[in-house]
C-alpha cells in the first residue's frame, strides 16, 4: 500500500512539474535563439570547468559513506565503494518514489559487507545531514533575501524545510538513546500492533537493525570526517552551479547559486518523478527567479532572462543525467556490481545470517564485525569476531514492503 501511494505521488509530481515547465511553441523559439547566439568556445570552457568540479562532487559523495559504515565494523575498499555508490546514484535518478535509496544498502548486503537494514540506517543519517545542510542554506539565503518584494512562498518554504529535517534529527537522536522505546512508540502511532501484529513485529525488527546504522552519530572519529566530506561536497556542488550559470551569461550571485542548489535539493527530497523530469527543472527555475528577477510562470513571449534561465535549467539537468547514467554504467561494468545485483537490490530482501556471512549487532548496541568479501575481489581485513548467535529470522508478512 505504501509503495502504491509513493508511486501515485511520484507520477503526480511528474505530471505537475512537467506541466509547469513544458515549453510551448514561443518558448521553444526563444530557446532556439539562446542557443543560436551561444559562443560555443566559451560555453565549452565553462562546461569543462563544471565537469571538473563534478568529479570532486562525485568522489566526495561516494567516499564519505565509508565513515558512516565504519562504526558497523565495515570498511569497503575504494573500488567497490565507488562502483556501488555510482550504481546507487543512477538508481536514485532513474527509479520513481525514491526506490533508488534502497539500492546502495541492497548492494552492500549482496557483497556481504553488512545487513541491508543497518546500511539503510547509514543512508538515513546521510539524508538527514544533507537535508539539514540544504535547509540551513535555504533558510539563511532566503532570510537575507527577504523583503517587501519577496514572493509569499519563500520564507514558509524555508521554515518548513528546516522544521522537517530538525524533527528528523530529533527522532534520530531519540532512537540512538532509547531505540526500543522510540521504535515501539513510532509503530504504535500507526496502529499496526493492533491490526497487524506480525507485520508490526517484522517492521520493529527491521527498524532496530536499521538503528545500528545510526552508530556514526556517537562516534566522533567517524562523524567529523563525514561532515568534512559533506561540507566539501555541498560547497563544490554550489560552486559548479555558479560556474555553469556563467556559460549562459547569467549574473547569478554566489549566494544565489547556493540558494538555488538548496531549494533544488529540498524539492528533490519529495517523492521524485521518474528521472526527476520536470521536478528538477521547475525547482531550479524557482530558485533562479529569486535572484534574476523573472516570473517562472510568465506566459510567452517572455521578458528578461527567463529564456536563458530555462536553457540553463535544462542543460544542467541534461549534464546531470548523462553524468550519473555514465557513472552507473561504468559501475555495472566493474567486477563488483552486475545488472542482476542492481535489479535484486532495488528492494530490500529479508536479512539472513544462516550461512554466517553477516554478523548480528551486539547486545550493547555496538556493531559486530564482519569479514567483508566483495564480489570478484579479495576479502577485506577481518575484524574481531562476535560471540553472539545470529537472531532467528522473522517471518515476512504478505505484502510487506521492505
Amino acid at each position: 500500500m505504501r509503495l502504491a501511494i509513493n508511486l501515485i505521488l511520484s507520477l503526480g509530481m511528474l505530471a505537475l512539474c512537467t506541466w509547469l515547465v513544458w515549453p510551448d511553441g514561443d518558448t521553444r523559439k526563444e530557446l532556439h535563439g539562446v542557443f543560436a547566439a551561444m559562443d560555443w568556445a566559451n560555453f565549452a570552457r565553462y562546461v569543462a570547468a563544471y565537469l571538473g568540479l563534478q568529479v570532486v562532487v562525485h568522489l566526495c559523495r561516494s567516499l564519505r559513506w565509508n565513515h558512516l559504515l565504519a562504526p558497523l565494523g565495515v570498511k569497503v575498499p575504494v573500488g567497490p565503494l565507488l562502483a556501488i555508490s555510482s550504481v546507487g546514484f543512477m538508481a536514485i535518478l532513474a527509479f520513481p518514489a525514491r526506490l533508488g535509496e534502497f539500492v546502495r544498502p541492497g548492494l552492500l548486503r549482496k557483497g556481504r559487507y553488512t545487513t541491508a537494514s543497518a546500511a539503510l540506517g547509514t543512508v538515513a543519517v546521510e539524508r538527514i545531514v544533507d537535508g539539514l545542510v540544504i535547509s540551513l542554506l535555504v533558510f539563511g539565503a532566503f532570510f537575507v533575501h527577504r523583503g517587501p518584494g519577496a514572493p509569499g512562498w519563500m520564507m514558509p518554504t524555508a521554515y518548513f524545510a528546516l522544521a522537517v529535517f530538525t524533527t528528523a534529527l530529533v527522532f534520530l537522536l531519540f532512537a540512538m538513546r532509547w531505540p526500543e522505546r522510540t521504535v515501539r512508540f513510532g509503530i504504535a502511532l500507526t496502529l499496526l500492533p493492533r491490526f497487524a501484529p506480525r507485520i508490526a513485529a517484522a517492521i520493529e525488527h527491521r527498524l532496530l537493525d536499521m538503528i545500528r546504522g545510526f552508530a556514526a552519530i556517537k562516534h566522533v572519529r567517524s562523524l567529523v570526517p563525514f561532515l568534512i566530506w559533506s561540507a566539501v561536497y555541498w560547497a563544490v556542488n554550489g560552486l559548479g552551479m555558479w560556474v555553469l550559470a556563467r556559460a549562459f551569461g547569467l549574473d547569478l550571485p554566489l549566494i544565489g547559486a547556493y540558494a538555488t542548489m538548496g531549494l533544488l535539493g529540498v524539492g528533490l527530497m519529495l517523492p521524485n518523478s521518474p528521472g526527476l523530469v520536470g521536478q528538477f527543472q521547475w525547482f531550479t527555475l524557482l530558485g533562479l527567479s529569486l535572484y534574476l528577477g523573472f516570473n517562472p510562470r510568465e506566459v510567452a513571449p517572455h521578458t528578461g532572462l527567463y529564456p536563458f534561465a530555462f536553457a540553463f535549467a535544462f542543460t544542467l539537468y541534461l549534464i546531470q543525467v548523462v553524468w550519473y547514467v555514465a557513472m552507473g554504467i561504468i559501475g555495472l561494468a566493474t567486477p563488483w556490481v552486475s545488472l542482476h545485483d542492481l535489479w535484486a537490490a532495488r528492494k530490500l530482501a529479508p536479512e539472513t545470517d544462516a550461512a554466517g556471512d553477516l554478523a548480528p549487532a551486539r547486545g550493547n548496541g555496538e556493531a559486530a564485525a564482519v569479514v567483508a568479501q566483495p564480489p570478484g575481489g579479495s576479502p577485506a581485513e577481518p575484524q574481531a569476531e562476535s560471540p553472539a548467535e545470529p537472531p532467528a529470522e522473522l517471518p515476512r508478512a504478505s505484502g510487506e514492503r521492505s
